[in-house]
């Protein structure tokens, strides 16, 4: 924390509370777009389908079309839930030979040996096979009302207009300049004429905007033909041009293979609570651990104590271990906000909660020239080095921490959660969790409590804002610990969200300090 920073200042976002249903998303115009859907009589499934898209036009470094995820849906009658599975995997025609390892330790989300020209993470050969679109078509073929082009078109609309560069996107270029320059199709989209990040105007009477003209066309083609244009046809031909062109080995009938799964959605007791996961591959059973491991375990009062905090601290890090040992996916260094999670609930209570990423801020940091697409760096996720767990492999599915979450608690509450963060996520959904379902807390209540980040493998992060006397006993029942404040940027913590529904009245909840995240309900 900079010592400049005030420490004086106390933010409040509150909850949105409706009766016709909302959308909780890290990006004000992509919740207003989903609740519009609602308010045309849409469900939570076709906001959800509207939100995602629009999430990769006006928040493009986190998620879209270049990228996968999961969503997790339960309608209001039933008594199970399903996942969509739209995760990355590796082309079959990936080659360990364009990884070679080399000294060092790379510098980005995972602590994996240093990869030689960063190919596992920056450029062609770190991009995976997107499953955005064909995780929203069938969202849509299983649960839509709506006509696609409906849902699509949005987004389309947004991307024609372009970014809208703020200060809160300066910060975001600035950043991630050095990557981004790289690519000239990156730099033309990003850049100015003068080969500098795109900077906020200086009065609110101008606007500076990013050019997605490119983008905006190929959202038009999956609108017009359907999800599976991204798949089969021109719109594929024209990423796989780019991709070899640049050095990618991957190929057409990759893109016709993938196929996204609807799965029933692990579901698991506690304390007389329900709670519905994501399956393999994701952080879903690694929270499943965290709950089981806190069964006995019950609270001493009404706010969450210092000896609490201690017990979170022991159940994530021995599920985090657990996972390491059986999954091959190291805790040594925390990731940065490079996701976007969002929740839907809408008015006949059906409930929709969704991550989705690029891996790293901006992914693979390359946009490809004729489609305007930001692609993902989804080989990241994979152990350059083999014979491990997760090593790297072709046609491999990708290891991810994403952990969208429903719940319903014993009073008959529910909840859709989660949050964006890498190796954060998890923590901050264990402990929301234990908020909503031991603490019995409300949203708002929720999100504004403070919580401790447990992502690295040697140090615990504690919210500043706790109590004097609790951080004091914190410290000396968590030795190696250290403390930092909620802030715009940087994360310290996960940047969460979270709906829920008592009764016919829905709440939704985002992260206080993330600028650009709101809850935008379906009332008129």
């Amino acid at each position: 924390m900079s010592r400049s920073a005030s420490q004086s200042q106390h933010i409040r976002k509150p909850a949105a509370i409706s009766e016709k249903g909302l959308v909780a998303s890290q990006n004000r115009i992509a919740s207003e777009i989903g609740a519009s859907v609602l308010r045309r009589g849409g469900n939570a499934v076709d906001a959800a389908i509207a939100t995602s898209f629009a999430l990769g036009v006006v928040e493009p470094w986190m998620s879209g079309i270049g990228g996968g995820g999961y969503m997790i849906v339960r309608r209001a009658g039933d008594a199970g839930a399903q996942v969509v599975d739209f995760g990355m995997r590796a082309p079959a025609g990936l080659r360990t030979e364009d990884y070679p390892v080399t000294d060092g330790k790379a510098g980005d989300l995972f602590p994996w040996p240093l990869v030689k020209d960063d190919a596992n993470a920056i450029g062609a050969r770190s991009v995976a096979i997107p499953g955005q679109v064909a995780g929203m078509g069938a969202a849509h073929r299983a649960f839509g009302t709506l006509p696609w082009a409906e849902l699509v078109g949005p987004a389309v609309a947004e991307a024609e207009a372009g970014l809208v560069v703020d200060w809160y996107a300066q910060l975001i270029l600035s950043g991630a300049a050095k990557g981004l320059a790289r690519f000239p199709a990156s730099r033309a989209t990003y850049f100015d004429a003068d080969g500098f990040p795109m900077a906020s105007a200086w009065t609110a009477l101008d606007q500076t905007r990013c050019d997605q003209r490119a983008l905006a066309a190929s959202l038009a083609t999956i609108a017009n033909k359907g999800a599976d244009a991204f798949y089969e046809g021109p719109l594929s031909e024209q990423i796989i041009r780019d991709l070899q062109a640049e050095g990618g080995r991957h190929s057409l009938e990759d893109f016709r293979q993938y196929r996204a799964r609807i799965v029933p959605a692990a579901e698991y007791g506690y304390k007389g609570h329900k709670v519905f996961g994501t399956p393999d591959m994701t952080a879903g059973p690694t929270l499943a651990r965290v709950l089981h491991l806190l069964g006995e375990w019950q609270p001493v009062g009404p706010k969450p104590t210092a000896e609490d905090f201690a017990t979170f601290d022991r159940a994530i890090r021995q599920a985090n271990r657990e996972r390491l040992e059986m999954m091959g996916d190291p805790a040594t260094e925390a990731a940065p906000s490079c996701t976007t999670h969002f929740n839907v609930v809408d008015e006949d209570g059906m409930m929709v909660s969704v991550t989705q990423t690029l891996l790293s801020i901006f992914g693979s940091r390359m946009i490809l020239p004729e489609s305007g697409i930001l692609m993902n760096n989804g080989i990241m996720w994979f152990d350059p080095e083999p014979g491990k767990p997760n090593s790297i492999g072709p046609g491999k599915r990708c290891l991810a921490n994403m952990c969208p979450t429903l719940l319903e608690r014993s009073d008959g509450a529910r909840f859709g959660l989660g949050a964006a963060g890498g190796r954060k996520i998890m923590p901050a959904v264990a402990q929301l969790t234990s908020f909503l379902l031991d603490y019995g807390m409300d949203a708002d209540e929720a999100i504004h409590e403070p919580r401790i980040d447990v992502s690295l493998a040697e140090k615990t992060i504690a919210d500043s804002a706790m109590p004097a006397d609790l951080l004091a006993r914190l410290q000396r029942l968590v030795p190696e610990i250290t403390f930092a404040p909620r802030t715009v940027y940087p994360y310290s913590f996960a940047c969460p969200s979270l709906v829920g529904r008592s009764g016919k009245t829905n709440s939704g909840a985002t992260e206080v300090m993330a600028h650009w995240a709101d809850t935008v309900t379906a009332d008129t």
